[in-house]
């Protein structure tokens, strides 16, 4: 019985890891989480306080294994990532850092592993305020690539949609088309990538299973530009989006975007992982979402 330990799994894809890894009576799984509020699992599990920006708080956690799998989802910047290789240092079998597509540039498409090497990338130091977002997941990914003693895995995510998406991103363009309101969008043509949050987590557990290490591209094949998805939630509401190139910042999109921004996910499925088509998912979302607002 594998010991699994997932820091922050309180929401979103990652309690539906922890709900996964538990349910499945293979492993001994610790949620470790700021315990801001009460969380309930489907399925038994350990869990503990921790506060992941305080290297201590992060040592407890670490010593109350030794580990066989880590899956960090809350590590935003180099020095969480080098508390983490001090924290885990012997103990822990494999460690997952989710990472972003943030991590690449806009401009090539699709984008593949390869178009960001964090083995030879500058390491700098800081932590979450210093950088952008992207910065500091790539920093992230560099310091624990190039400085930890134990094996590591990056997933490299696009944005993640489903039902239980707390930032609301894909509600915002329904709701907007629904009630008639301006969705700010720079270039409507523009492509992106997707993964739901459901797949997400199964991914995640199947990294876990194969023990595959360096940076991996997770999305769903296929993709989609922004003004595609607004004809889908045109089609399902009967309804037409106002697009407008500027608007007020509480209508822009939060899918605007200038150019394409597409992964590729070939490095997975050659190692075996088989993905949703997009077009077999996003339809049924914008649905839902469409009648859970009416």
């Amino acid at each position: 019985m594998a010991k699994i330990l997932v820091l922050g799994g309180s929401r979103y894809f990652g309690k539906r890891l922890v709900n996964r890894l538990a349910e499945s009576g293979r492993h001994e799984v610790t949620v470790a989480t700021r315990g801001l509020a009460e969380v309930r699992y489907d399925a038994p599990v350990t869990q503990l306080r921790m506060d992941r920006t305080n290297e201590d708080s992060l040592r407890e956690a670490a010593a109350a294994g030794p580990w066989d799998i880590v899956y960090d989802n809350i590590c935003y910047s180099p020095n969480e990532a080098l508390a983490a290789v001090r924290a885990f240092k012997g103990r822990v079998g494999q460690y997952i850092l989710t990472s972003t597509l943030s991590v690449y540039e806009l401009g090539k498409v699709p984008l593949v592993e390869s178009d960001f090497d964090p083995y030879s990338y500058e390491l700098k130091l800081g932590d979450k305020p210093t950088f952008d977002y992207g910065e500091g997941k790539r920093l992230a990914e560099t310091a624990l690539f190039q400085e930890a003693d134990f094996p590591v895995s990056a997933l490299r995510i696009p944005i993640v949609l489903g039902p239980d998406d707390y930032t609301r991103r894909l509600h915002f363009h329904v709701e907007h088309v629904q009630q008639g309101l301006p969705i700010g969008m720079p270039n409507p043509e523009a492509a992106m990538s997707f993964i739901t949050s459901a797949e997400t987590a199964k991914f995640l557990d199947w990294l876990g299973e194969t023990g595959s290490t360096g940076p991996m591209n997770a999305c769903s094949d296929g993709n989609i530009t922004i003004g595609g998805i607004l004809r889908f939630i045109e089609n399902i509401t009967g309804k037409s989006a106002l697009v407008e190139r500027e608007t007020a910042q509480e209508h822009q999109s939060p899918f605007g975007i200038p150019t394409s921004w597409v992964m590729d996910n070939t490095k997975a499925r050659e190692a075996g992982y088989r993905f949703e088509a997009l077009d077999e998912w996003l339809p049924e979302l914008v649905r839902h979402i469409a009648a859970s607002g009416q």
